[in-house]
């Protein structure tokens, strides 16, 4: 696995480096040989240490973000959420994980898990489905549109992308996301 380490707002020792690759290394067994971890620390308001990991494998994305009042803390914090997304999803994610990934860490002399052993998720299963049509709207008409609907969310074509699709949706801080396709 290919580290990447960013500080933002924070300079932090090597050792610290150091322990963040041993930590998340240990998730190497899970990965096959192209993955790479960004590991990213930074120091939030109120002295919070945050610790956000992104792994890159064979396609597919996990990320995951925890702050506490100590680094060393925020990276076990990290490792621990990333194994239970792992494991919680696992007949999913076996087909791009690597093979055996699951049977290594049944060896008694060997577990290193932080992770509590939880159920595996089931089956997803749409419950409900629309059709609607998508039109041409400018990137103001569709949040609007979103408003006035009382949606988190709306899907239309993006007219100052030439008909491209795109989502705009309400963030948390109250402003506005987009999301384009790519083309």
């Amino acid at each position: 696995m290919k580290f990447v380490f960013t500080d933002k707002k924070v300079d932090l020792p090597n050792a610290i480096h150091a322990y963040a690759e041993k930590k998340v290394g240990k998730l190497d067994r899970f990965f096959k040989e192209d993955a790479t971890a960004a590991i990213t620390f930074s120091v939030e308001k109120e002295r919070l240490n945050k610790v956000e990991i992104t792994i890159r494998s064979s396609g597919t994305i996990f990320r995951v973000s925890e702050s506490t009042s100590d680094m060393h803390a925020s990276i076990d914090a990290a490792v621990t959420t990333l194994e239970r997304q792992i494991r919680k999803n696992k007949t999913r994610l076996e087909k791009r994980l690597r093979q055996g990934a699951f049977e290594r860490a049944l060896d008694a002399a060997e577990v290193s898990s932080f992770a509590p052993d939880e159920p595996e998720e089931g089956e997803y299963s749409i419950v409900r489905s629309k059709t609607f049509p998508i039109k041409p709207m400018t990137r103001d008409e569709a949040i609007l549109q979103m408003n006035l609907l009382g949606h988190s969310f709306f899907a239309f074509k993006d007219e100052e992308a030439d008909g491209a699709f795109a989502v705009v949706y309400r963030r948390y801080d109250g402003d506005y996301g987009l999301i384009e396709d790519e083309q």
